[in-house]
């Protein structure tokens, strides 16, 4: 016997494919539910499994969350697979701009703190609506607390201050 071709002699997939499909499109199931309801509402998905994705906050038994699972990956071979995967597809860029974002704040803060006052006249340039008071009392304080070792409180206001001013 043969195990080359996947698919029998008519093209139907194998059993084991038809569950290694099922699998994932319950994963996939998976994933949408753990999603928040703001993001689950740009994916397009029908009534139906949004009403099961509803329900399984509610099923509270293993078996039962198993079952509900199943239904899901059942009700999934009728959405639009290509539109939910688009979605994740920009969820997953949203969060990696969000990162980049992040780290720019960090290395702005690190620059405060470490740096002199070009540094700062250079953040004041790029963000003309910082609080400059509050600024440069936070850099003092941060640079007070890293030199006596203390936890960083002040670099962490000092962050906050920055991440509001760039508004994010």
């Amino acid at each position: 016997m043969s195990f080359e071709s996947s698919a029998d002699p008519e093209g139907r997939p194998s059993k084991t494919q038809r569950k290694q499909e099922m699998q994932a499109l319950q994963a996939l199931g998976e994933r949408i539910i753990a999603l928040s309801e703001a993001q689950r509402a740009r994916l397009p998905l029908s009534d139906d499994m949004l009403a099961a994705v509803e329900e399984t906050s509610r099923i509270r038994s293993h078996e039962g969350r198993r079952r509900h699972m199943q239904y899901v990956g059942k009700l999934m071979r009728r959405e639009d697979i290509d539109g939910i995967q688009t979605a994740f597809d920009e969820f997953e860029r949203e969060k990696l701009r969000r990162d980049h974002a992040f780290h720019r704040l960090e290395k702005w803060r690190d620059r405060l703190i470490d740096g002199d006052s070009d540094d700062l006249e250079a953040f004041i340039a790029d963000y003309p609506d910082v609080d400059r008071q509050a600024l440069r009392q936070l850099i003092r304080n941060a640079r007070s607390e890293r030199q006596r070792g203390k936890p960083p409180t002040n670099a962490r206001k000092l962050f906050k201050l920055i991440r509001d001013t760039a508004g994010m």
